[in-house]
């Protein structure tokens, strides 16, 4: 009698294993794309608070293309679209690159309204006190709006880093694409899924509890 064979295997530690380095990757795309995408992101908002009609013309309806054009296709446009431009970029690159400039584009319209939560009279204060322009945004108007819009900007964080999975259609292995390598091995989504939702949980949770107590510190 010949043995049977067997085209789907059950869940092994190697697996989740697997799905564990798929979620570093995920958290390591997620942190780049925040940190580099706020940093713009402040940049540009302070733009369009200084900027007014200028930056209203020219900045803001580039900010305006990245908001509204679905995630999934700015990804597989700029992927497709690098290769044209001389670029060699891998899953990694590309994914880091629009996801960097899709949070700038959330971050800008969050750091315009952190600068417009400090009021005239607050600025002016500081002014004569002596401080400089850039001395009045680094000691007050950053403290004052960042905590204004720091709720917000909080959101946009958890938000994307949820976005990043769309970074699976180029290819690279995050915890999605991992659960769909895995899904189609061993035909046991509920399980695949609910460790994939138990990471995705444990990357969002602690940064909302975090929040949550540094917003509390702050109205005390």
């Amino acid at each position: 009698m010949e043995p049977s064979v067997v085209f789907f295997s059950g869940l092994t530690a190697s697996d989740v294993w697997f799905l564990t380095e798929a979620a570093f990757r995920t958290l390591l795309i997620s942190v780049l794309s925040i940190s580099m995408g706020t940093a713009i992101g402040i940049f540009c908002g302070w733009l369009l608070y200084e900027g007014k009609i200028f930056a209203t013309l020219t900045l803001a309806p580039i900010l305006d293309v990245f908001r509204s054009v679905p995630l999934i296709i700015q990804l597989v446009l700029f992927y497709n679209m690098a290769p044209i431009l001389g670029l060699n970029l891998d899953p990694f690159a590309s994914g880091t690159v629009i996801l960097t400039i899709y949070t700038a584009a959330l971050v800008a319209n969050v750091a315009r309204g952190g600068f417009e939560a400090v009021g005239l009279p607050i600025r002016r204060a500081a002014r004569s006190l002596g401080m400089t322009y850039f001395q009045d945004l680094r000691y007050v108007v950053l403290p004052i709006g960042g905590r204004a819009v720091f709720p917000a900007w909080i959101g946009v964080a958890l938000g994307v880093m949820k976005d990043s999975a769309l970074v699976s259609v180029l290819g690279y292995v995050e915890l999605l694409k991992a659960s769909q390598i895995l899904i189609t091995r061993t035909q046991q989504p509920f399980v695949v899924l609910a460790i994939a939702g138990a990471f995705y949980f444990a990357l969002s949770y602690p940064v909302s509890r975090y929040a949550a107590k540094l917003e509390k510190r702050w109205a005390q």
